[in-house]
């Protein structure tokens, strides 16, 4: 069954009772939920979900990837599918797509997000995609797996970072909170 609004609903209620701070700024989302937009379809503007995969090396570094598209170095992540079931397993998928690693050597810390962060995306004519923003679900995984076969399409490289190379610094100390 595809992913819910209900379901985004849960995975956010669930996520501010370990993060009751970041409640003003999912307001946001939450109203859009409300107002009955498709949070789920990557058409939706203002903006849409997607997911993030924060996946930790057996040496506690994290997975970074650098997206074609950007020319920046991201976490793997992206857009979600007709069939994902959970926020959880979109994440996943994305991360085995994007990164070649299989997801029987991937173990989740659990099913709520570690992080949810709101960024704007700039406009895309190629892809006659307006600016919006993207309502990223962060999920944090493990494993002792190597870097696979990348997804040419959409990634050139992939490296293991130290926790401190994560720019956004609400998400590096809980990453480093979650690792203790």
């Amino acid at each position: 069954m595809p992913i819910t609004a209900d379901h985004i609903c849960t995975t956010i209620a669930a996520y501010l009772d370990e993060h009751p701070e970041d409640k003003r700024e999912l307001g946001v989302v939450l109203g859009l939920l409300d107002d009955g937009d498709d949070l789920t379809s990557r058409k939706t503007l203002p903006g849409h979900v997607t997911v993030g995969a924060i996946l930790v090396g057996p040496d506690g570094r994290i997975l970074h990837i650098l997206h074609n598209a950007t020319q920046k170095w991201l976490l793997p992540g992206g857009h979600l599918e007709a069939p994902d079931n959970t926020l959880l397993q979109a994440a996943g998928r994305e991360l085995a797509e994007e990164t070649g690693i299989p997801p029987h050597v991937v173990t989740p810390r659990g099913e709520v997000p570690l992080h949810v962060d709101i960024h704007p995306i700039d406009a895309n004519p190629a892809k006659d995609e307006p600016a919006h923003q993207h309502f990223d679900f962060r999920f944090l995984f493990h494993t002792t797996a190597s870097i696979g076969e990348l997804q040419a399409e959409e990634v050139s490289d992939a490296a293991w970072r130290e926790v401190e190379s994560l720019h956004d610094e609400r998400l590096k100390q809980r990453v480093v909170q979650a690792l203790r």
